[in-house]
C-alpha cells in the first residue's frame, strides 16, 4: 500500500523542447498508471469490477472525450493512442506491468532527452546542412524495441523535425522571446496569432468592431518587424563580434525558411487594412539588406585621422582599410559560411557587398581636395593593393573569393578625373624640381665658383642624373598604376623639360655677364656633356623621340659657344691688334703670346665630350685664323723690303705656333693650317711672277675667296694697281667667280674687306 501510495501521484515534468502530441501521449500513460493503481487498491481493500473491463472501459470513454476536443494535435497521434489504450488494457496487466510501463516511458523520455541534448551540443560544431537534415528526416527505430516504445520514439522524432508549435501568447511575451533571440518560438506564436486574426476576420468577427481588427493586425505587423530588427541585429553583430554565435546563425536561417514556407508569395489581401496579414515579411531580402548596411557600417567605422593630424592619413587610413577587410572576409570563410546553405552564396554576397561599401566610400574620398601624395596613394591602393594576394587575392580567401564578375571600384569618369588630377599634380612637382636644380646650380655653384668634377678627363655635371632621376622616378610611379599613366608622365616631363633647357640658359648667361667669371668655359663644358647625355639617357633608357629636343640643345649649344667666342675675343684682340704694329715687327712681343692666351682659354674645351669638344676646338681654331687674317690685311703703313721680309716670317712663325697649339688640343682642322703662310708668302716674295704661285695656291686651297680679298693682301705686299689687276686678270677669273667651297669649310666668306685700301 504504500508503494502504490508513493507511487499515485506521478509526475509529469514540462520539457519546452517536446511537442504538444508527446505531452499528449504521457498524459495518456500516466491517466491509465493512475486509474490502474486506484483499482488495485479498491480491489485490495474491499472488491471492485476487474482491473481489465475498468481500464478498458476508462480508455474507451478518455478516447472519446479526446476525440470530442478541438485540439488538432490529438487527431495527429489519435493511431498512437489507439495501439497504446488496448495494450494498456490487456488481461495480463498487472500492477507490475503498470509500473514497469511507466518507468520505460520516464526511461525512454530521459534517453530520448539526453540524446537530443548530445546532438544540440555536436550541431554547435557542424554545418547548418546537418541541422538541415535532422529536421527533415526523422531517426530510424532500433531493433528489439517493444512496439510502445517504437511509437513513442516517432512521436518525438516526428516533434523536431516540425516547426515549433505556436502559442497563444501576449504581445509583451513575444517580444520578450525576440529580445532573447527565441525567433524559432517567437515566429511561431506571431503565427498561430497571425492565422487566428485571419480565421476570424474570415467569420466575420470583426465586422462591428472593426477597430480592433486594426489593432490585431497591427499587433502582428510590429511583431514581425521586431524580428526583422533582430535579424538585422544579427548579421551587423556577425561583423561586429569577437566570436561567431553559430546557433544563432543557424537559427536565423531556420526562421527565414520557416517564414518563406508560412507566406508563400500569392499576393496580398484585398480588404484595407489588411494587405499585412498572411504577406511575405521578405526576409531573405532584408538579411542581404543588413549585409549590405553592416559592411557600409564596417567601411565607415575605419579609423581616419585628418590631414592636420597626420600628414599621411590616407596612406594610414588605406592600410587600415586594407587589414580590417582581409579579417572580415577571412572570418566570414572560416566561420560565418558554414552556418548558411550554399543557396545564400555567403561569400559571393559579403564580397560584393563590402565591394560596393568600398566603392563608395573611395568616390567619397577622391572629390576631396587630394595632394601629390595622396592621389598617388589612392591610385596605387585602387590598382594594385585591392586585387592583390595582401587583399581580395589573399591565398587563404581562394577559392570561394572570385573577383571576376566585380563591377569598377572606381567609375571611369572618377577614375580618369583621378588620373587628370594626378597629371596636373605630377607637372607642378616636375617644375618644382627643375627650379630647385637651377636655384642650387646659382647658389651653391654659380656665386661661390665652385670648379666642376672631372671624370675621365670630362667636367662633370650632376643636371642629366637628376633630371633622369626625376623623370625616372615618376615615370616608375606611374607605371605601377596604368601603361597609360605612365605615357601621359613622360609627355608631361619632356614638356617641362623643353622649357627648362632654355631657361637654365638664360639664367646661366645673365650670371655670365653679370659677374664675367673666368669658371664660364669650366661650367659651359660641363653642361654641355650634361646635356649630351641627357639627350642619351632619354632615347636608350625611356626609349623617345628626342628630335625636338635635339634642336633645343643645338639652339643653347650655339649660344653658349657665341659667348665663349666672344670672351675669346675679349682675351685675343688687345694681342691681334699688335700685328703689323712696330713693336710687333721688332719682335717686342713674344711670337708665342697669342697662342698661350688661346691655349688658356680653350683648353677647357678638351674636357668636353666628343665629337662635341672637338667640333668647338674647331670654330677656335677657324675664329683665330679669321680674325688673324683680318688684322693682316687692314690698312697699314707702306713697308720696305726689308721689312715685308720680317713681317713675312713673323706671320709664319706664329700661325705655325698657333696651329701647332690649337692641333695639340684636338682641333682636325688641318685645312686652316696654310691660309696665314700663304698671305706671308705673298707679303714677303719679291718676285712677281713668285706672288702669282702663291696667289694661284691660295685661290685653289680656299675656293671662297674673293678678289677684293686678293686686292687687299696684294695692297699690304706694296704692289700698285696695275700689277694688282693684272695679277687677278692672269687665270684667277673662273676661281674668283666661285666663292663656295666645294667641301663646306669657308673661311674669306666670313671675312669682311676693308672699305678702302690704300697704297703704301
Amino acid at each position: 500500500l504504500s508503494f502504490l501510495e508513493e507511487r499515485s501521484q506521478p509526475r509529469l515534468v514540462y520539457q519546452p523542447a517536446v511537442s504538444s502530441q508527446v505531452v499528449l501521449v504521457i498524459h495518456l500513460f500516466s491517466r491509465l498508471c493512475r486509474e490502474a493503481q486506484k483499482e488495485m487498491r479498491l480491489v485490495l481493500l474491499g472488491g471492485r469490477p476487474s482491473l481489465k473491463d475498468k481500464m478498458s472501459t476508462n480508455t474507451k470513454v478518455y478516447l472519446r472525450r479526446s476525440a470530442s476536443e478541438p485540439d488538432p494535435a490529438t487527431n495527429d497521434v489519435e493511431k498512437e493512442k489507439m495501439e497504446v489504450a488496448p495494450k494498456m488494457g490487456s488481461p495480463t496487466l498487472n500492477d507490475e506491468s503498470i509500473g514497469f510501463i511507466e518507468r520505460g516511458v520516464k526511461t525512454m523520455l530521459s534517453i530520448r532527452k539526453s540524446k537530443r541534448k548530445n546532438e544540440k551540443e555536436q550541431e554547435g560544431t557542424g554545418t547548418w546542412r546537418r541541422r538541415l537534415l535532422s529536421f527533415q528526416f526523422p531517426k530510424s527505430s532500433e531493433e528489439n524495441k517493444t512496439k510502445i516504445l517504437d511509437g513513442l520514439e516517432e512521436i518525438v522524432d516526428k516533434a523536431e523535425t516540425e516547426p515549433t508549435e505556436g502559442k497563444p501568447l501576449s504581445v509583451m511575451e513575444i517580444n520578450e522571446l525576440i529580445q532573447k533571440k527565441q525567433l524559432l518560438e517567437a515566429f511561431a506564436s506571431i503565427k498561430y496569432m497571425e492565422d487566428e486574426t485571419i480565421e476570424e476576420r474570415d467569420a466575420d468577427k470583426y465586422k462591428d468592431n472593426p477597430q480592433e481588427f486594426l489593432r490585431k493586425t497591427k499587433d502582428v505587423d510590429l511583431l514581425y518587424t521586431s524580428i526583422t530588427s533582430m535579424i538585422h541585429s544579427i548579421v551587423v553583430g556577425t561583423l561586429e563580434d569577437h566570436t561567431v554565435e553559430e546557433s544563432t546563425l543557424t537559427s536565423l536561417v531556420t526562421l527565414i525558411a520557416r517564414e518563406e514556407a508560412a507566406h508563400p508569395n500569392t499576393g496580398s489581401a484585398a480588404d484595407p487594412g489588411s494587405d499585412l496579414l498572411g504577406a511575405p515579411r521578405k526576409w531573405r531580402e532584408k538579411w542581404r539588406e543588413a549585409v549590405n548596411e553592416s559592411t557600409r557600417k564596417r567601411v565607415l567605422g575605419i579609423p581616419m585621422a585628418s590631414k592636420e593630424e597626420d600628414k599621411a592619413w590616407l596612406d594610414l587610413h588605406l592600410s587600415f582599410l586594407q587589414k580590417y577587410l582581409l579579417e572580415d572576409l577571412l572570418k566570414i570563410k572560416s566561420s560565418v559560411k558554414k552556418c548558411y546553405p550554399e543557396e545564400y552564396r555567403v561569400c559571393e554576397v559579403y564580397v560584393e557587398a563590402f565591394h560596393n561599401a568600398i566603392a563608395s566610400h573611395l568616390q567619397d574620398l577622391s572629390q576631396r581636395p587630394l595632394e601629390f601624395n595622396e592621389l598617388y596613394s589612392l591610385l596605387d591602393w585602387v590598382a594594385n593593393t585591392y586585387h592583390s594576394e595582401l587583399l581580395l587575392g589573399h591565398s587563404d580567401l581562394k577559392p570561394e573569393v572570385q573577383t571576376e564578375n566585380l563591377s569598377l571600384l572606381l567609375t571611369t569618369a572618377d577614375w580618369d578625373r583621378l588620373n587628370d588630377d594626378y597629371i596636373t599634380s605630377v607637372k607642378g612637382k616636375i617644375k618644382s624640381y627643375f627650379g630647385n636644380i637651377l636655384t642650387l646650380e646659382a647658389t651653391e655653384k654659380w656665386e661661390k665658383e665652385v670648379p666642376p668634377e672631372m671624370k675621365d678627363n670630362l667636367y662633370q655635371s650632376s643636371l642629366s642624373l637628376d633630371i633622369q632621376t626625376i623623370i625616372g622616378e615618376h615615370m616608375k610611379l606611374s607605371e605601377a598604376i596604368s601603361k597609360k599613366l605612365e605615357r601621359k608622365t613622360l609627355e608631361l616631363c619632356l614638356a617641362e623639360l623643353h622649357e627648362f633647357i632654355p631657361r637654365f640658359g638664360e639664367e646661366f648667361l645673365e650670371w655670365n655677364e653679370v659677374h664675367d667669371s673666368p669658371m664660364f668655359a669650366p661650367y659651359f663644358a660641363a653642361y654641355i656633356n650634361s646635356f649630351h647625355d641627357l639627350l642619351s639617357g632619354l632615347e636608350t633608357v625611356f626609349e623617345v623621340n628626342t628630335e625636338e629636343l635635339q634642336k633645343i640643345l643645338a639652339a643653347l649649344t650655339k649660344n653658349f659657344r657665341n659667348v665663349f667666342l666672344n670672351k675669346l675675343r675679349t682675351k685675343t684682340q688687345p694681342l691681334l691688334k699688335k700685328i703689323l704694329t712696330k713693336d710687333w715687327i721688332l719682335a717686342r712681343e713674344k711670337p708665342n703670346s697669342l697662342a698661350v692666351a688661346v691655349s688658356q682659354f680653350s683648353e677647357h674645351l678638351q674636357h668636353t665630350r666628343q665629337p662635341l669638344g672637338q667640333e668647338l676646338l674647331c670654330h677656335v681654331h677657324k675664329y683665330v685664323v679669321r680674325e688673324y687674317i683680318v688684322q693682316i690685311i687692314k690698312p697699314k703703313k707702306k713697308m720696305n723690303g726689308e721689312k715685308r721680309q720680317q713681317v713675312s716670317e713673323r706671320i709664319n712663325q706664329e700661325a705655325k705656333i698657333l696651329n701647332n697649339a690649337l692641333i695639340d688640343h684636338g682641333s682636325d682642322s688641318i685645312w686652316l693650317l696654310p691660309a696665314i703662310s700663304h698671305i706671308a708668302n705673298i707679303i714677303g716674295e719679291k718676285r712677281k711672277d713668285r706672288i702669282k704661285e702663291y696667289v694661284k695656291e691660295l685661290t685653289q686651297d680656299y675656293p671662297d675667296i674673293r678678289k677684293e680679298h686678293i686686292m687687299a693682301i696684294l695692297t699690304v705686299r706694296g704692289l700698285g694697281f696695275t700689277s694688282r689687276r693684272m695679277i687677278l686678270q692672269q687665270g684667277f677669273h673662273h676661281a674668283l667667280e666661285s666663292p663656295d667651297s666645294k667641301d663646306g669649310n669657308t673661311l674669306f666668306a666670313e671675312i669682311s674687306v676693308p672699305a678702302v685700301v690704300s697704297c703704301f
